[in-house]
């Protein structure tokens, strides 16, 4: 699963600390997501959609081995 969540932050100059308190989640996590690392949860996937105000599938893409 690849995101956006690096430009998407940069968009709103925030930085990961930030995001992750306003999302109750650790920076790690937001860390670890950024770098494909951590597939959220479908309550922190929707928590993320909320806050950048764009769909589940405006941030995550799956990626699929055919």
């Amino acid at each position: 699963m690849t995101n956006n969540l690096k430009v998407l932050r940069a968009i709103k100059n925030i930085s990961q600390e930030e995001l992750a308190k306003q999302i109750s989640v650790s920076r790690q996590t937001i860390n670890a997501m950024e770098k494909g690392k951590y597939v959220p949860s479908t309550v922190l996937a929707l928590k993320l959609a909320r806050y950048f105000d764009k769909s589940v599938e405006e941030i995550f893409n799956l990626e699929t081995k055919d």
